[in-house]
């Protein structure tokens, strides 16, 4: 027998596809979701820490364009480069994968011709991006501001005003 007729054979006696066939590569040009949740976690932080692309890039020894290709989730971090990342922005590992989706949201579309786990994210990146509110420019100016407020009961006072404010609105909304 040939080698094509010997897998013909397998899978007529009822030998299914490995375990790892389901995840096949994403189309080129498609950033996986895990990708883009990570690098969308480093912006975040980064932006929060008050760090340019350019001054994280510096500390690692990249250009702020490799900076932004992690943050789109275009290029993959690796795993040495992910803790060096950790170490710089003084957060754990697992930072970058907090807030992901639990295992039940994810789902394996057995109609999906590629056969990938769909995270929700991988439709529109971006546009997901966009509309959490954690990662507006206006927001991170905030918290920043907020934590420069030196004085705990100051900064207690506006937390509690600004969280009666946005009680109000809801209220009266």
């Amino acid at each position: 027998m040939k080698m094509r007729e010997i897998k013909s054979s397998r899978a007529r006696k009822g030998k299914g596809p490995t375990p790892h066939a389901k995840f096949e590569r994403l189309p080129p040009g498609t950033p996986n979701p895990v990708d883009v949740h990570v690098g969308s976690r480093v912006r975040l932080r980064r932006t929060l820490m008050g760090l340019s692309q350019e001054k994280l890039g510096e500390a690692v020894g990249l250009t702020f364009q490799q900076i932004q290709k992690y943050e789109r989730g275009a290029n993959r971090i690796g795993a040495s480069r992910l803790f060096e990342f950790s170490r710089i922005l003084d957060v754990p590992v697992s930072f970058f994968f907090d807030d992901m989706p639990d295992e039940q949201d994810r789902s394996v579309s057995s109609g999906d011709a590629l056969g990938h786990v769909a995270w929700g994210l991988a439709d529109q990146p971006q546009a997901a991006l966009d509309h959490d509110p954690l990662t507006r420019r206006e927001t991170l100016e905030l918290v920043r501001a907020y934590y420069r407020i030196s004085d705990p009961s100051v900064r207690r006072r506006l937390f509690d005003l600004a969280k009666s404010l946005g009680s109000s609105e809801d209220s009266a909304g």
